[in-house]
């Protein structure tokens, strides 16, 4: 036997006590995909579907300027910043229930918004919503990294990946329909049904939880909950993210020394937010920070266009949401081909050939007019971002044990989150071409960022070398 064997023997046997100890898959856990995917698809089309519906909302409450924004705002900020939060509370109280309880919240929240008479109990509704996404978010993806194994989780990973893409692109066709229809309300009275349909379609189809998504036995009264893990790094977020909103330097620099200070706290504390031992954690950060420029590009791609689409092509609200419908199917593809790419291919050079594919994609929307230049290039910039999702969150989560999915789940979405306030604080006045660049700067960085290996098709756990 060669030497290193006893190694990567015990490496192996580490895997395998960190893989989900499901051997059987789950009967009916498709339909349990397609219910989790449809709560995440509501919370990504609401950072959107009000986007085109803010004339009317300003009409009707008359709000202008800054109330305007903070329709908008009220629910990103608080979404982003408690995102890590509510993958920490999923780990320590079960993905269920947290995914539920987050799922009630949102519903709830979307009722009042729908009822709000007066701008402060719409802001309200939207911010209450934010946190109901920010539990629900992380425990819905913790849900699918358990229901999944092997290549079955890889195209999972997949679907979830492509809601990014289509729930943000579909958010603004629907605002612009249901604004254009039965009147702005709507935007939020849709969820209802959703939320009712996933609340109570996921205890149903689960039957009895399974073991990896409940939390450990007698944990829950035993051990304390480190309040000061959870809230000081969720103030820093939101201080971060309202800077960011804003534009203004001083939050903004103040919470970056904050968010240094509070990483070397954390990392003395007995129970810091994320560990430091915690098992794939450069693979964790590495794809984090693909998602946080993946989504930087899209979310500003769809920013930039609608304002040139409708203020300086003079389309529609309707208009504008179907310009962006190419797109929508463009990220669909894009994720589904990447979540085939990835196990023959490996991680580097899918996420090298996605950004790559987007750099063109916006340098191809200054060839020509709307349906000629922008469409087709944003279509394009969709298809290799929607790749790039797959492989960010694929790598991410690739080395995350059972105990940590809910944690890691949080970090991936808090860096969709932040990396889209980000991108547009600073490139709210950029063109749309100028979003090659960025592209093309993280093709390059793709090899210090992402695993040199591909997931393993004969795991249950995907894995990095």
């Amino acid at each position: 036997m060669p030497p290193h064997a006893p190694h990567t023997q015990n490496q192996n046997q580490n895997r395998a006590k960190d893989a989900h100890p499901h051997p059987n898959p789950h009967p009916r856990r498709r339909s349990l995909l397609v219910l989790l995917c449809l709560a995440q698809f509501m919370l990504i089309a609401d950072v959107t579907v009000v986007n085109v519906a803010l004339p009317a909302i300003g009409a009707d409450l008359s709000l202008s300027g800054p109330g305007l924004t903070w329709i908008v705002t009220a629910y990103t900020l608080f979404f982003g910043a408690l995102l890590l939060a509510g993958g920490r509370l999923a780990d320590r109280f079960g993905a269920v229930r947290t995914f539920l309880t987050g799922l009630a919240l949102f519903t709830a929240a979307s009722a009042a918004s729908g009822l709000a008479v007066d701008a402060a109990t719409l802001i309200t509704a939207r911010s209450v919503q934010g946190v109901g996404a920010a539990l629900l978010s992380p425990a819905a993806l913790s849900l699918v990294t358990t229901l999944f194994q092997g290549p079955a989780r890889h195209r999972a990973l997949g679907a979830w990946a492509a809601i990014g893409g289509t729930g943000a692109a579909l958010g603004v066709l629907l605002g612009g329909i249901l604004t254009a229809g039965p009147g702005w309300r709507w935007i939020f009275y849709l969820n209802l049904p959703v939320g009712a349909l996933a609340l109570l379609g996921v205890p149903l189809l689960l039957g009895r939880p399974l073991p990896a998504t409940r939390a450990p036995a007698g944990t829950a009264h035993r051990t304390p909950v480190n309040v000061s893990a959870i809230l000081l790094p969720t103030v820093a977020a939101a201080a971060l993210v309202y800077g960011l909103t804003e534009r203004s330097w001083l939050p903004t620099l103040g919470a970056l020394a904050v968010s240094i200070l509070l990483i070397a706290t954390q990392r003395r504390s007995p129970t810091p937010l994320m560990p430091p031992a915690m098992p794939g954690r450069r693979s964790l950060l590495g794809g984090s920070t693909v998602m946080l420029g993946a989504a930087g590009l899209l979310v500003t791609g769809f920013y930039l266009s609608s304002l040139h689409i409708q203020h300086s092509l003079g389309h529609s609200p309707l208009v504008t949401g179907l310009a962006f419908l190419p797109a929508a199917v463009a990220a669909t593809a894009g994720a589904h081909l990447g979540s085939r790419l990835l196990p023959r291919s490996g991680w580097r050079p899918v996420g090298a050939t996605a950004f790559t594919v987007a750099a063109a994609g916006a340098a191809l929307t200054a060839l020509g007019g709307l349906w000629s230049g922008l469409v087709p290039g944003f279509a394009l910039l969709a298809l290799g971002l929607g790749a790039a999702f797959v492989c960010a969150t694929t790598s991410a989560l690739s080395e995350v044990g059972p105990a940590h999915t809910g944690l890691a789940s949080g970090l991936v979405g808090t860096s969709h989150e932040l990396g889209a306030a980000i991108a547009i604080s600073a490139l709210a006045s950029a063109d749309f071409t100028t979003l090659a660049y960025p592209a093309l700067a993280l093709a390059l960085a793709i090899p210090l960022l992402l695993p040199k290996g591909h997931p393993d098709p004969t795991s249950t756990q995907p894995m990095a070398h």
